[in-house]
């Protein structure tokens, strides 16, 4: 449903990234999100420092709190033999904040990536890859950018516009600030209540205004994701490489099944029991109570 509602929100005509240009209104919504991202990573960083979160060493489940809830509902390699019993671990940020990379693109509207290019070309989290392609410029990543629109000349070629007369642009011009991530030697962690709960309020801002920045981009820049297998590519067409790993993809020969991606698909949630008393570990009879 949410696939068909986006559609139906499309804006008509060619959007500018088809025609190979970069929507310069949403340029610092690109940054913003970059930027958000960086800082919600910083932010759990140092709320990790003073509070406890446990991430099962088989499955994707984690417990915010001291000790791991007791339910038995681990469905990771040999679950059987520990009857679904998880085995908590100390969390780390990925585990709360899920990775989703794709393929770097130097050339949003280039050849599509082939089988045989699977290993040389980079991968990014996807969010920083739909930042990039929305004008967000990173050295490490270099991506081509045009001034003017590619000339169609069928309906998979074209040719570049001859942008000779235009002026060369400044390299000197003052771009946004991109933020850094903080080593893990170098975090410190709030002092007291008051700014834990401080610093726990502005990660959710963070948390919010990577979402919906990055929902604002996917209106115009084209996400797909596999319809078997969590995959994502940023880009208006999936690549080529032969890497899903979903159920009965020896009849697919590997291929994926690209269709639009959602919000989720980009960037995931991570759902946790709701601890109602962090100093006492939830029970296994009260399951049904617990939110």
């Amino acid at each position: 449903m949410e696939r068909l509602k986006n559609r139906k929100n499309q804006p008509r005509g060619i959007p500018p990234p088809k025609r190979g240009l970069v929507v310069e209104r949403l340029i610092p919504v690109a940054y913003k999100v970059l930027n958000a991202r960086i800082t919600l990573i910083n932010n759990l960083k140092k709320l990790l420092k003073v509070m406890p979160v446990n991430a099962c060493k088989w499955c994707s489940e984690i417990h915010v709190g001291p000790v791991g809830h007791p339910f038995k509902s681990c469905r990771g390699p040999q679950a059987s033999i520990r009857k679904g019993a998880h085995e908590w671990v100390e969390a780390v940020v990925e585990d709360m904040l899920v990775p989703v990379e794709a393929y770097h693109l130097y050339d949003i509207l280039g050849k599509r990536i082939s089988h045989e290019e699977r290993f040389s070309i980079p991968r990014i989290p996807a969010v920083v890859e739909l930042c990039i392609q929305a004008g967000v410029d990173l050295p490490e990543y270099p991506t081509k950018r045009r001034r003017k629109p590619v000339i169609r000349i069928g309906r998979k070629e074209f040719i570049d516009a001859d942008e000779s007369e235009l002026p060369d642009p400044n390299p000197d011009a003052p771009k946004p600030e991109i933020l850094a991530e903080i080593l893990d030697s170098e975090i410190v962690p709030p002092s007291g209540k008051e700014d834990t709960a401080f610093l726990a309020v502005k990660t959710l801002e963070m948390w919010e205004e990577m979402r919906e920045g990055a929902k604002r981009l996917m209106k115009m820049y084209p996400v797909r994701v596999c319809g078997y297998c969590p995959e994502v590519h940023v880009g208006p067409t999936g690549h080529k490489a032969q890497n899903c790993g979903a159920h009965k993809h020896q009849q697919r020969n590997g291929q994926h099944g690209w269709q639009a991606a959602v919000l989720d698909d980009l960037i995931p949630p991570k759902f946790v029991w709701h601890v109602p008393d962090v100093n006492k570990p939830l029970e296994r009879e009260l399951r049904n109570f617990y939110g």
